[in-house]
């Protein structure tokens, strides 16, 4: 039977302690036996988490024969690993186990070397600082997890679940894993990434700025054919100036500015509205539906009709049985 161990340090956050737990505990072989065995390892008897303490029953010494290892993510303000646990978490890599890390579990895993220069992931608010802290690896902020054979990270939250669920698939096949995700109430494969999750700030408007009445200009008037040359005779400025002062004031190019600002708007359009694909690539300037899904993808990392089944907002017109019967 493969056994599978969950780290528990000080300040675990119980979510990404539990979603293991659950989903590799229940998973059944044909035969009806389990597939998995579970264990909570710590290094004291009750670990202390966010909002109440975990019994820990078994000790450091339940991952010497642990086939897998997961790490769940710490609150903010945790303490950093004891060298001890970094020390184990490598011997246990060095002998070929494998080792998970869930959600921001990353920092903790990252911590013991064994990340540099492997891609990696955590949650998307995370990601930024898993970069700073450790620039020896290859933060990927836009996939749910990322599988290198023996170490694999995931995004936040219920992105745990998917990267259990693929675990189990490795081990035991599509036929299993998809039982595992019924049981789950989850489909065992999602459409796109981290990507649709990330809360997109408004494309800025420096204030003051010499660009600022353009940027306002352009914000209200996505729905037309902007191109660089009508932009620059906008402003005053010749083309080549003009591309020079917007990337020093805003930090990208005019028509990558522009393509966020759409994308945005569209964003809304999806999540309030009842309009069609074909009116919203009009009303947001994408010319035509094709190039509206494919521009929408890329920046998004999922279609727009995905997007607006997962994040139509219960306040818009379109709420109500209907809407909760398409999603399901």
């Amino acid at each position: 039977m493969h056994t599978v161990a969950v780290l528990a340090l000080d300040r675990v956050i119980p979510f990404d302690l539990a979603t293991p737990l659950e989903v590799f505990g229940r998973v059944r072989l044909p035969d009806g036996r389990p597939a998995y065995r579970v264990r909570v390892c710590g290094p004291v008897p009750h670990v202390p988490a966010e909002g109440f303490t975990i019994a820990a029953p078994w000790g450091l010494d339940g991952l010497a024969d642990a086939d897998t290892v997961i790490v769940p993510g710490r609150a903010e303000g945790a303490p950093a690993p004891d060298e001890e646990v970094l020390a184990l978490l490598r011997r246990t890599a060095a002998r070929g186990a494998r080792i998970a890390s869930l959600c921001a579990g990353a920092f903790d895993l990252a911590a013991t070397g064994l990340l540099d220069g492997l891609p990696a992931t955590t949650h998307w608010a995370a990601a930024a600082e898993l970069s700073r802290r450790f620039p020896a690896v290859e933060v990927r902020p836009d996939v749910l997890y990322v599988d290198n054979g023996h170490l694999l990270t995931s995004a936040g939250a219920s992105a745990g679940l998917d990267l259990c669920l693929h675990m189990i698939r490795r081990d035991f096949g599509s036929a299993v894993a998809s039982d595992a995700a019924r049981l789950a109430v989850t489909p065992l494969e999602r459409e796109g990434g981290q990507a649709q999750f990330i809360v997109r700030p408004r494309p800025a408007v420096p204030r003051g700025s010499t660009l600022e009445p353009v940027l306002a200009w352009m914000e209200e008037h996505l729905a037309e054919p902007l191109t660089l040359g009508l932009l620059a005779r906008r402003s005053g400025m010749a083309g080549r100036t003009f591309s020079r002062r917007f990337r020093e004031q805003t930090g990208t190019t005019p028509l990558q500015w522009l393509l966020r600002a759409r994308v945005r708007q569209a964003q809304f359009l999806l999540e309030n509205t009842d309009h069609t694909i074909s009116r919203i690539a009009g009303q947001t300037g994408f010319g035509s539906p094709t190039a509206f899904r494919e521009r929408f993808k890329r920046v998004v990392g999922i279609s727009p009709k995905g997007y607006r089944a997962t994040f139509r907002s219960s306040r818009g017109p379109a709420a109500g049985a209907g809407s909760l019967r398409r999603t399901g």
